[in-house]
């Protein structure tokens, strides 16, 4: 089974463009995405899907790109949406009961739990008790059934002091109580950082994909909140993407770009030998 992934897609960010970078950069990765063989078996789409919650013009226009990919979509939503917003454009998305847009779904053979982290006026994530109560409920059930966790804000110390969670906040406490004695759960996928990252949580693998639009620059220094010192924040590398895929026991990421390349070896008769004897040795070490 295959996973696409994008995230961070911040469709509006030069508002009322309808051809800002950002769009341009999004339609990139759909249309490889609707290119790839094998073709992804869903997309997750998790979350800042615009740049201001209150854009409800933005919200059309990203419903619109991304429904160009030609596949089952599943939606998580960050903390630059709006879920009024966000209900209004795309009201087949499940809500829990008390309104947080937060469901349970299978694709194939994974059952996919997809938890609201958006906490209005944050920038940061949150699981209250409410959102707690619902996913530990969930994870009550079907305890035989491979799990992912699906959301936003990835609850780890990523080292980027802006883009990061930190052990002592207690959404990320009440979520590790969750999630550690969860067996069933094979991993955590989430967004936010605008960096692709491996780490782990509450014992699961984290997976966190880079996002479609500008990337965040990798700087672990410290930062001081009262003096800038003029480092890089976001860059302009190529728009990315994830590709997850589950062969029945382990949750395999690739990370990828979106654009053109430069190829400097084909697969043509000169390298047919090469990969024939490649192929021919597996399982022979």
């Amino acid at each position: 089974m295959l996973i696409a992934q994008i995230t961070d897609l911040h469709i509006g960010f030069d508002r009322n463009n309808p051809h800002e970078i950002n769009v341009r950069r999004l339609n990139m990765v759909i249309d490889e995405l609707n290119d790839r063989a094998p073709r992804p078996d869903v997309l997750l789409v998790t979350g800042d899907l615009v740049e201001n919650g209150d854009d409800a013009r933005a919200y059309r226009h990203m419903e619109s790109l991304v429904k160009r990919w030609q596949g089952p979509l599943l939606w998580a939503v960050g903390n630059h949406d709006d879920r009024a917003n966000f209900r209004a454009v795309l009201p087949e998305v499940e809500t829990d009961e008390h309104g947080f847009i937060q469901y349970d779904t299978d694709v194939g053979a994974l059952r996919f739990l997809v938890l609201d982290t958006l906490d209005p006026g944050r920038h940061g994530g949150m699981v209250c008790e409410t959102r707690g109560k619902w996913l530990r409920a969930r994870l009550r059930e079907r305890k035989d059934v491979p799990t992912v966790v699906v959301l936003h804000h990835p609850p780890v110390d990523t080292g980027i002091a802006w883009m990061s969670a930190l052990p002592c906040e207690q959404w990320v406490q009440r979520l590790e109580a969750i999630l550690k004695p969860a067996k069933q759960v094979v991993a955590l996928i989430s967004g936010h950082v605008h960096r692709p990252i491996a780490s782990y949580f509450a014992g699961k693998p984290l997976v966190v994909a880079a996002s479609t639009a500008p990337q965040v620059a990798l700087d672990l220094d410290d930062v001081d909140p009262l003096h800038p010192d003029g480092r890089a924040l976001i860059i302009a590398d190529a728009p990315a993407y994830a590709l997850h895929y589950w062969d029945g026991v382990t949750l395999l990421t690739h990370f990828e770009i979106a654009g053109p390349r430069n190829v400097i070896a084909s697969y043509n008769s000169n390298i047919q030998p090469m990969m024939s004897a490649f192929l021919k040795e597996r399982g022979t070490g």
